[in-house]
């Protein structure tokens, strides 16, 4: 469930006495009565910003990877701690995943957001991850915390997972249908000259392209793999330069460039993200912590992400900006 940020205000003094006192009302008087100011008002003032969290005194560095909902992400954390009072750093867009987790580890920086497989293959080497949200994002908190001192702050709605899209022409040359994964291998290996694109750290990683040919049980040769940087990978597959592409599911440039997505029937992980923080940093202020990154995540489904990063990859706005009208329209930050 997710935590109220809103705090009532105590009664004002003049009324506070009368209820302490309990002697001040009739038998005749109702509560609403009791609990009115003296002008008739009501006292009671509802405080709906970050700013009931006390970070005085507290310094935070905030890293991000380098991709717009990353980005998104860690301006966000930057701003709400800012409104809690913290002393705040900005590291936003560190770099890829091993960048941003080895400044997180050496405290270069004190948070970044992170995704629940990530953190189990590769930061943690482990196997045989869970397909449960809730349990998987325990079994990583519980097992970062012990071996690193790394402290895993809620977890979001949205899910963040990997996948692919086909170009335009691919799928209309597919009668207009969704690939799945199995068929798009194939066709991958029928047609020699058909090209898959990537991001270099994707056919390495052991939450990439190994799962998908592991279930397939079609490998994806080396001459036929097209490595891009991340920020072209959607416009090359929708320009057709690219018969299928590497995409994340919450990215708003899938459907505002006409891609179609391949149907996954579960091969690939979940990517729900979490606020990464050291423990030492964490601990002066674990309850607020707590509170914030929760409230930053909660109204986060796969759709409501999709919908702020395509304003950033799709429309060109400043990922700050993002962060900033969102935390405004939640009442999260004052304007």
């Amino acid at each position: 469930m997710k935590k109220s940020i809103k705090n009532i205000v105590a009664l004002t003094g003049a009324t506070a006495l009368l209820v302490l006192a309990g002697c001040a009302t009739d038998a005749g008087e109702t509560e609403a009565e009791v609990d009115a100011t003296p002008d008739g008002g009501a006292a009671t003032e509802e405080v709906t910003t970050l700013a009931q969290y006390d970070l005085s005194g507290i310094s935070i560095a905030v890293g991000s990877k380098q991709f717009p909902e990353q980005l998104i992400l860690g301006e966000m954390m930057v701003q709400a701690f800012e409104e809690a009072g913290a002393e705040v750093r900005n590291e936003v867009n560190l770099g890829g995943t091993s960048v941003a987790r080895a400044a997180l580890e050496a405290g270069e920086v004190d948070i970044t957001p992170e995704y629940n497989a990530t953190g189990w293959l590769t930061h943690l080497g482990q196997e045989n991850p869970s397909f449960d949200p809730d349990a998987f994002t325990q079994m990583v908190r519980e097992l970062d915390l012990a071996e690193n001192g790394i402290v895993w702050i809620y977890r979001s709605p949205f899910n963040n997972t990997y996948g692919f899209a086909s170009s335009p022409e691919i799928t209309e040359a597919n009668g207009g249908e969704a690939f799945s994964l199995q068929t798009m291998m194939e066709y991958v290996r029928d047609n020699p000259d058909a090209t898959v694109c990537m991001e270099s750290e994707y056919p390495v990683r052991d939450d990439g392209l190994i799962l998908t040919e592991n279930a397939t049980g079609i490998e994806l040769p080396s001459d036929q793999q097209r490595i891009l940087e991340y920020s072209l990978l959607y416009a090359e597959t929708a320009a057709n330069n690219c018969d299928f592409g590497e995409v994340y599911l919450t990215d708003g440039r899938i459907s505002a460039l006409g891609l179609t997505l391949v149907e996954d029937p579960g091969v690939n992980l979940l990517y729900n993200v979490s606020g990464t923080m050291r423990e030492e940093v964490y601990n002066q202020a674990p309850d607020a912590f707590d509170a914030i990154i929760e409230a930053l995540l909660a109204p986060l489904d796969n759709d409501r992400m999709g919908a702020l990063e395509a304003q950033v990859s799709v429309e060109g706005l400043e990922a700050s900006d993002v962060a900033k009208a969102y935390l405004i329209e939640e009442g999260l930050i004052s304007e």
